[in-house]
């Protein structure tokens, strides 16, 4: 008898140690705990380290309501790169899109799920994304992705938990490869040179890093539409 539940016992390990991860199912767990945000005031500190591109550090004061309302205040928000600090998982996962799961990996010693996810619409910037998933804190540790027309990025997070227990990032490392057949003439170079157009189809692609490093974060403190709104007036 007691071998019996034995042997039934390693069949039921067996049959759900195969079953597949759900991808789906952890990212909806992901949507669903930053979607307890609904909207944060936060200050950031901005390094941006790219060639084409010569700016001091900065600060910053972002606000955000969800799913998609977002500011920030600076002294010089257009040399700001909004596209790095606008970062939500929300952002990749607000359109339909199919995911299969890859395999397990670690994220600076946290084990993590890895998953591809592709979208299925056409209007999608992003053409295929790469997400390292920690399934314990439902939150997204790291980001690989191919946008259209900007080129390939990466995301690389660290978390912090805050006071009223949401974990949300203490700091972001965005990295970014642009086509530099993308990029506007430098100052001196002849649009209609051949020369220059061998030399730019030959030249590797732009490469940059934006460090932003947050704190002070506010959480659900009843930021209002109108607020975005008579902030983006003064733009």
């Amino acid at each position: 008898m007691i071998y019996k539940i034995f042997i039934s016992f390693l069949i039921l390990t067996a049959v759900i140690c195969s079953q597949p991860k759900n991808p789906e199912a952890m990212l909806d767990k992901v949507k669903l705990e930053f979607e307890k945000v609904e909207d944060h005031q936060v200050d950031v500190k901005i390094k941006i380290d790219v060639d084409f591109l010569k700016m001091p550090d900065r600060e910053a004061t972002i606000y955000y309501k969800k799913p998609d309302k977002f500011h920030i205040d600076s002294e010089n928000f257009a040399m700001v790169p909004k596209s790095g600090l606008n970062f939500s998982p929300l952002g990749f996962l607000n359109y339909k899109y199919t995911a299969f799961y890859e395999r397990d990996d670690t994220v600076k010693g946290t084990p993590a799920s890895v998953i591809k996810v592709i979208p299925l619409e056409g209007s999608a910037e992003i053409i295929l994304s790469t997400l390292w998933v920690d399934i314990k804190r439902n939150i997204i540790l790291k980001v690989e992705s191919s946008r259209k027309p900007q080129g390939t990025f990466t995301v690389n997070l660290d978390y912090l938990k805050t006071s009223n227990g949401f974990w949300l990032p203490s700091s972001i490392l965005f990295e970014f490869t642009i086509d530099g057949s993308g990029l506007p003439k430098r100052f001196g170079e002849e649009q209609d040179s051949k020369s220059n157009k061998e030399k730019d189809s030959a030249k590797k692609p732009d490469t940059g890093k934006v460090y932003l490093n947050y704190s002070n974060y506010r959480i659900n403190i009843g930021l209002t539409d109108e607020f975005f709104e008579s902030k983006n007036k003064l733009k």
